[in-house]
């Protein structure tokens, strides 16, 4: 499975900063703008793993779980 988003990255001086409108906190930086995207890309597989483990805590144990793809 693929998965895109939007990766807004801005020089700050000698950093590169990197954000995603998607995903509400995810940011990153480094030196390069590819130090920069990866960073972000880092912080958006942290975000969506800790949400998924967060989202299957509160649902019940005998609730049924499934699977979405996205293509």
């Amino acid at each position: 499975m693929r998965n895109e988003f939007t990766a807004i990255i801005e020089r700050d001086g000698e950093w590169f900063i990197a954000y995603c409108p998607e995903i509400p906190g995810a940011n990153g930086q480094g030196r390069t703008k590819e130090e920069a995207r990866q960073s972000l890309a880092d912080a958006i597989a942290l975000i969506l793993e800790d949400r998924r483990e967060d989202g299957q805590r509160g649902a019940p144990p005998d609730a049924e779980r499934d699977t979405v793809v996205l293509t």
